[in-house]
């Protein structure tokens, strides 16, 4: 580990039990070296497990997301701060969408091009129909590739922007 390195910097800062710089190395590639439990080599993150939008009307919102992507709700609460929050997946995805709706905050205020999710479907012209019997239409698109793949935009309410991909021959 280098000198310069963000860890070592923090773990020399917090003077690990008094140690030299020596020993706080050490500590460190202790630290980040194999998990007795696991045998293999600690990772800083291990896997995403859900990305937060933030939300003014929650209910429209979920609604949306069920309705329009057939995403399913798995759980809702209050946080100790007191936003309420909704989780919801996509049937494919192990990762969750957590909306949270925090008026103390203020208004959400999404800046155009700033975030998205993005989802996998079979058919872009199969979803362009289940948007129209919803009242809806693609805010862009569909754009196709060269491998028969094709990429669409819907709005979100708030703002935000829902990428869906049909993937091509080669898979995306």
């Amino acid at each position: 580990m280098g000198d310069n390195s963000p860890l070592r910097a923090l773990w020399v800062r917090s003077s690990v039990g008094g140690q030299s710089d020596a020993a706080a190395g050490g500590a460190i590639a202790h630290c980040l070296g194999a998990i007795p439990r696991y045998g293999e080599p600690m990772s800083l993150a291990r896997k995403l497990l859900h990305t937060r939008y933030r939300v003014d009307d929650l209910e429209r919102t979920v609604k949306f997301y069920r309705e329009v992507l057939g995403l399913k709700e798995v759980r809702r609460h209050k946080s100790p701060r007191g936003s309420e929050l909704v989780f919801l997946k996509a049937p494919g995805s192990e990762e969750l969408i957590e909306l949270c709706c925090y008026p103390a905050g203020g208004q959400v205020q999404v800046q155009p091009d700033l975030t998205h999710l993005a989802f996998e479907v079979d058919s872009l012209e199969e979803f362009g129909r289940h948007l129209e019997r919803l009242g809806l239409k693609f805010s862009d698109g569909p754009h196709p590739h060269g491998d028969g793949g094709s990429i669409a935009f819907i709005d979100a309410p708030e703002g935000y922007e829902v990428e869906l991909i049909q993937p091509g021959k080669s898979g995306g």
